[in-house]
């Protein structure tokens, strides 16, 4: 099949949305809603999200160095909407959208209870890109319902009914895996 050409674009989709949580020197709270987020390190633990620099959360953690990612649910679509076509300079969203703020174990930042998955994290770098700036952050603490792990400590993300935005719109991530890491080059096991 032939191929359409486009000019460099931000075409890498689906990816994560989350809602990320944070607060300026005042306590003053505030969430809004990122697609650009994903790993950068794993030793040291490390994530990156880009933010526009017009954003009232870019002054919050800028300003106080940290901030917390929210995995929602897909039942929490609607609201991680709202959060990210509202300014927080006009309303207070997490009130509006009547979530529950819990006080982080490392961070100033605020967690969402509705949220499964938290992920506490400090500002290491901000690289200034041009539309938005990438802040590199190093991740403190995570904080998993119990109800996601298993015995054994697997973290089973699939029961947690999450959600990716691609190309302007919302979907579940699928529950069911098409192979585990590895799965390309493992040798079978044999009968006996």
């Amino acid at each position: 099949m032939s191929k359409t050409i486009f000019k460099g674009s931000a075409l890498l989709n689906p990816v994560p949305v989350v809602l990320i949580t944070s607060s300026n020197k005042d306590s003053l709270c505030n969430v809004f809603t990122v697609g650009w987020v994903g790993i950068a390190c794993t030793r040291p633990p490390m994530v990156s999200i880009a933010i526009r620099p017009e954003r009232l959360s870019y002054e919050y953690i800028k300003a106080t160095k940290n901030f917390v990612i929210n995995i929602p649910t897909i039942d929490m679509a609607k609201k991680v909407d709202f959060c990210g076509v509202r300014s927080g300079r006009d309303i207070n969203k997490i009130e509006a959208m009547d979530f529950t703020i819990e006080k982080s174990k490392k961070v100033s930042a605020p967690s969402l209870k509705e949220c499964p998955i938290n992920i506490e994290c400090e500002i290491k770098q901000i690289i200034p890109l041009g539309s938005h700036d990438l802040f590199l952050a190093q991740i403190l603490s995570s904080s998993v319902e119990e109800n996601l792990i298993d015995k054994n400590g697997k973290i089973h993300f699939e029961k947690a009914n999450l959600m990716c935005y691609s190309h302007g719109e919302y979907f579940p991530v699928f529950n069911k895996p098409l192979g585990k890491f590895g799965f390309s080059v493992q040798k079978k096991k044999s009968k006996k």
